[in-house]
């Protein structure tokens, strides 16, 4: 199982690199901060954030959107990632939240949907960064109407430095999917029925930025920055969002049996947390989600 996914994560970044072809950083994204920090390459094929002791950098989708599948190539930095975090972020105004963050050099690079204030919704896809050999800590979460604590943890299959390769997210009005080169390895389902949030009502747009996250990024901040490193650079390619709007494919999109096992072979070898299973955090029992079906 493990050469078939390491075999499919390769052929996955190959075929993202033909079907994302259309993508565009100048037509569909604009830089928000930085100060010539972010650089968009490759004729709006590509984009770099890069981050030194003065400053990070980010770009933000020049569209809001209601539910999608969201998917984009990184390439993370070799060698000492301690604290780093590249954040994706996705709101509205920041309304809404969408995290795809991914850690390297105690900074943060991180995708994000969200929304501010106590009622803020959210969905995190991050990665925490990592000393040098050690494996990055792929980080997930889900907030609705303020409340999180929703965490799932993974280390990943293959060396996320030695080449692009593809991180999405599924939103649709039903369900949220984490994927890795087209591979799952998280659902968090729509149990609003049975009195869990969910995120269903806020537009949002995408945010990415890279910024210093050694206060809490790498073994909780007690690994900081190296600063003779920089400056740190992320590398994003084809930055592709299609509707999961009602009527769409996407909207009821499910796992099929190939998915599910790839699913089942993720979270049994390579999750590293998993909320569901924390009594000492959660004394008072696990939420009702953590009782039902993972698919």
């Amino acid at each position: 199982m493990a050469i078939f996914l390491s075999k499919l994560a390769a052929l996955s970044a190959l075929l993202s690199l033909i079907s994302f072809a259309a993508a565009d950083f100048y037509r569909d994204t604009e830089i928000t901060f930085g100060d010539g920090r972010a650089k968009i390459l490759e004729g709006g094929r590509g984009l770099s954030l890069s981050l030194d002791q003065q400053s990070g950098s980010g770009f933000q989708s020049k569209k809001d959107f209601l539910f999608g599948r969201f998917d984009v190539l990184i390439k993370l930095v070799p060698g000492n990632s301690a604290g780093t975090f590249y954040l994706y972020l996705w709101g509205k105004k920041f309304t809404t939240l969408f995290t795809l963050s991914l850690i390297f050099y105690q900074l943060c690079i991180k995708m994000q949907l969200s929304s501010q204030g106590a009622g803020h919704d959210e969905i995190d896809f991050e990665f925490l960064g990592n000393s040098t050999g050690e494996p990055y800590t792929v980080h997930t979460n889900v907030y609705s109407q303020g409340k999180g604590d929703k965490e799932q943890q993974f280390h990943l299959w293959f060396d996320p430095t030695a080449a692009f390769h593809t991180y999405s997210i599924v939103w649709s009005p039903n369900k949220i999917i984490f994927l890795v080169d087209n591979s799952p390895i998280r659902v968090f389902n729509n149990h609003g029925s049975s009195g869990v949030a969910f995120p269903t009502k806020q537009p949002m747009k995408v945010y990415c930025s890279l910024w210093n996250a050694d206060d809490w990024a790498t073994q909780g901040g007690r690994v900081k920055t190296d600063w003779s490193h920089a400056p740190f650079t992320a590398y994003y390619r084809n930055f592709k969002i299609d509707s999961c709007a009602a009527g769409t494919t996407c909207a009821t999109q499910e796992l099929d049996g190939k998915a599910r096992n790839r699913l089942r072979w993720v979270q049994q070898n390579h999750m590293v947390y998993n909320y569901c299973t924390d009594a000492n955090r959660f004394p008072q029992g696990t939420s009702v989600e953590c009782r039902k079906s993972r698919f």
